[in-house]
């Protein structure tokens, strides 16, 4: 078996041979069209999120009351890499973190875990609480994303056609989920004036129970006879705004409609939480997820028709248009990809025609399709599809895999020089090379073996380099042992014999001149060894001051585009900043369109977008530039504009990143027990970074403080009136933000029913003083007869960190630089301000020195 020689095997059974290629041939052809496509490889996301929301307590109060408790619990989970979390007024947000050796199929266990062991404790939770919301879908990405406005329709009515919509697309094959954005939920608003209410003698609180008991599902029952069952209906819940205005309230034997004293209208959440516009228009948004194994390009084909469809179909005014397709990007990607391939085949084939003559070369170019071809088939077999990574990897792999062919057809055209026969060389050949340049092939998969197999995100997202490295080159291991002795025994011809001995054939100018040199090297071996080593260290000294960055940006044309207002803005005044860059935006030649997402960040088009969550003063948007070069343009413009006629905006532009998503290149965290040390420490933090000239947009995700009203009850007062704590908030928060009273039930849609004070009432600040509460005899009494009032400044949100106060000073890179390099001329300077800062506290380097998740 140790005389076995494959080369003498296949030249033997040369019919067995050529029909193996041709099948290896035909079945590369049929991969290529079967296998999958798609932008990037599967990538697991490691991040849930969980959210509580506890309405009227303030950062701290949320922090101490809610963050922390949940926080002790999951700490427990096994394979916990980091808990994140910040608490805002009202709001805890937790971001659960696994370890990122836990393998993708333990993760579905762990997120039920989460769920679970947070259940355990709801009850330890305060009591108003709302949640909390587990969302473990963070990382699913819109494959397709569409627009639909209507100039003249409600979004009531908007929304219906998009729901139509929504169902034709769900049968589409290969749609996973179909998500709506930017809806805006409708409200029935029964809006009071304290004045008029006082007048008539009318309590709000009352009223507001009249309102809900008017409209309560509760069973009449059922009538149980001997032959049949009766269920009794009752008439009487609301089935009109019109039949609100008309309910009766009844106070000291006199009868009111409710429309006597309150405005009722039907509406939508005011103010707005959330708004998605697009080219300067609100919309509705249509996010169509597939699943994993789509190929995004036939279902992109599919879902042009059914949009297609979808228009036809469409009321008159109603546009529906393409915000994102990932099938143009794939379809892009593979036509660049074919390019590139074609351009490296040819150059590669054009070395070997120049180095090895026409039929030695001919032999190669026949060899180098066959072993991508068997690669394809391989990668069809084990489910790889073509994607960003893989795409690389055969380019990468083709200027390696003609390396054993090249080795094996020398080697037999060499020999046949000699005067051999063309099956001893070509047997000859194998005997020769295949077991050095089966050690040379693994030697070198091995060199793509320590990231591709690192039990990390970027290992994960970079195996498939390794996986069609290693396919390939072990293939053209194959071909050259098999493949290419096989057309070097057709191809090839036999040459006369010349008497040449094999020393003979290396008896040129030449050769002569090498084996001089080698001769010299021999005799000096000392200074050769002396010299390789000096230029070994000197290549290790250079090695250092090379610019590193493991992922490069993506080519895609979008420009990202945050506008940051102050912490505590409200959503008209983010609104009024995001429709002033939409003027400047459809001006602009070089955008083709923009997308605005207010109150939130845009859904997640690209795999690897770094997301934002919810919050009032932000305005995302998405700008699609005519192609990188108009890209860049409109960045620039973008950062002068900002610097001069946003000066109340922290605006930030970014192109998309490839690689495991990372929000800001630079960032370091401040560590310590009290929030006002560590909010110390971070502003010197910041000083430094902001003082080094390669960083832009140096901020901390603390933000700044918020004011705030501090109503100061005198209790003494306020137990004379009967007034408490608890009803005074209540009534607070019916007069300003408003109470729901009930369901308004219409169809399939249940419409919250909100009692709160007109709206000249509820922007007033200046009249707080004025506001009037029922009293225990029922009369009205103002909140300055027992009420303080101050402006105090809070936190309008707080971080944490593995259940540490973290502050985190982030930054931008000026372009040419990168992030290691200017966080590495940092981090000395912050080496100082860690040593006089109090034991306990300490600065750690984020961001791109470490697999950022979020």
């Amino acid at each position: 078996m140790s005389d076995f020689n494959l080369s003498e095997w296949v030249l033997k059974h040369r019919s067995i041979t050529g029909f193996l290629m041709a099948l290896v041939m035909i079945g590369g052809i049929f991969s290529y069209i079967q296998l999958g496509q798609r932008e990037d490889p599967p990538y697991t996301f490691r991040v849930m999120v969980v959210k509580t929301i506890y309405p009227g307590a303030t950062a701290l109060e949320v922090e101490q009351q809610v963050t922390d408790r949940l926080e002790k619990k999951i700490q427990e989970l096994p394979n916990l890499d980091t808990l994140q979390s910040y608490s805002k007024p009202g709001e805890s947000v937790i971001f659960v973190a696994p370890r990122e050796d836990t393998p993708p199929k333990e993760i579905p266990d762990l997120w039920y875990q989460v769920r679970k062991k947070v259940g355990d404790i709801h009850m330890m939770l305060p009591p108003g609480i709302v949640g909390p919301f587990f969302n473990d879908e963070f990382g699913d990405t819109y494959s397709l994303l569409y627009a639909f406005s209507g100039e003249g329709f409600s979004y009531a009515e908007l929304k219906t056609t998009v729901d139509s919509a929504r169902q034709q697309i769900l049968r589409v094959k290969d749609v996973e989920k179909v998500d709506l954005i930017g809806v805006q939920d409708e409200k029935i608003y029964v809006e009071f004036s304290d004045k008029k209410l006082a007048e008539l003698g009318l309590d709000p609180a009352a009223v507001a129970q009249v309102l809900q008991a008017q409209n309560g599902m509760v069973p009449a029952g059922t009538v149980f006879s001997s032959q049949r069952n009766l269920p009794i209906r009752l008439t009487g819940p609301f089935d009109s705004v019109h039949s609100i205005a008309n309910l009766a309230v009844r106070v000291s034997n006199r009868t009111f409609r409710v429309g006597d004293f309150a405005k009722v209208s039907r509406g939508y959440t005011d103010p707005p939480e959330f708004r998605m516009r697009f080219n300067g228009k609100n919309v509705i948004g249509l996010g169509v997820t597939l699943n994993k194994r789509a190929d995004i390009l036939e279902v992109g084909k599919a879902l042009d028709t059914t949009v297609a469809h979808i228009e036809g179909e469409l009321p008159v005014g109603i546009e529906v248009e393409q915000v994102a397709n990932q099938s143009r990007v794939v379809r892009t990607q593979m036509r660049e990809f074919m390019t590139t391939f074609l351009e490296a085949l040819a150059a590669v084939l054009a070395v070997g025609f120049l180095s090895l003559g026409f039929r030695t070369g001919t032999v190669v170019a026949l060899t180098v399709p066959l072993v991508l071809a068997g690669t394809l088939l391989c990668m069809l077999v084990w489910g790889i599809d073509l994607h960003r990574m893989s795409l690389g990897a055969l380019i990468l792999a083709l200027g390696l895999l003609v390396d054993d062919a090249m080795i094996a057809i020398e080697m037999m055209a060499r020999k046949l020089e000699e005067g051999w026969d063309r099956m001893r060389a070509a047997t000859h050949a194998y005997r020769a090379t295949a077991i050095p340049m089966l050690t040379g092939t693994l030697i070198t998969i091995a060199g793509f073996l320590p990231v591709s197999l690192a039990k990390s995100q970027a290992g994960e997202y970079t195996l498939t380099i390794c996986l069609v490295v290693g396919i390939s080159l072990l293939l053209s291991w194959i071909g050259a042992v098999a493949f290419t002795p096989y057309f070097g025994f057709l191809i090839l011809r036999m040459r006369s014999p010349s008497g040449k001995t094999g020393h003979d054939t290396f008896n040129t100018p030449f050769y002569n001149r090498l084996r001089f040199w080698v001769d010299r090297c021999v005799e000096h071996r000392t200074k050769v060894i002396i010299s390789t080593a000096a230029l070994f260290g000197i290549g290790l000294a250079t090695l250092t001051q090379v610019p590193q960055q493991f992922f490069p940006l993506s080519n895609r044309p979008e420009v990202i585009v945050d506008l940051w207002l102050p912490e505590g803005s409200s959503f008209a005044q983010t609104e009024v900043v995001a429709k002033r860059l939409e003027t400047l935006l459809a001006k602009d030649e070089d955008v083709m369109n923009y997308a605005a997402y207010i109150g939130g960040g845009s859904p997640r088009f690209f795999l690897l977008f770094v997301q934002q969550l919810a919050n009032v003063n932000l305005a995302e948007f998405v700008v699609v530039t005519r192609d990188n070069t108009a890209r860049e343009r409109v960045m620039q413009r973008l950062r002068l504009t900002f610097a001069t006629d946003f000066p109340e905006v922290r605006g930030r532009t970014m192109r998309l990143n490839v690689g495991p998503p990372m929000d800001y290149p630079l960032l370091f965290r401040v560590f310590g027990e009290d929030p006002k040390i560590v909010r110390s420490i971070a502003d010197q933090v910041a000083e430094v970074v902001r003082a080094n000239p390669n960083t832009v947009d140096v901020n901390d995700d603390w933000h700044d403080r918020i004011p705030s009203f501090r109503l100061v009850l005198d209790q003494d007062k306020a137990r004379a009136l009967g007034v408490s704590t608890s009803s005074l908030s209540q009534a607070l928060q019916a007069h300003y933000t408003g109470i729901s009273v009930g369901q308004f039930r219409e169809d399939d849609k249940l419409i919250d029913i909100i009692w709160r004070a007109q709206k000249n009432l509820r922007a007033a600040a200046n009249e707080l003083p004025d506001v009037t509460v029922r009293t225990a005899n029922g009369t009205p009494a103002s909140l300055a007869q027992f009420v303080k009032f101050e402006t105090i400044f809070e936190d309008g949100v707080r971080w944490r960190r593995n259940r540490f106060p973290a502050i985190s000073i982030r930054a931008d890179v000026v372009d040419g630089m990168m992030a290691p390099d200017v966080a590495a001329q940092i981090i000395p300077k912050l080496k100082s301000i860690e040593h006089h800062a109090p034991a306990g506290y300490f600065i750690e380097t984020g961001a791109a020195k470490e697999n950022a998740w979020i």
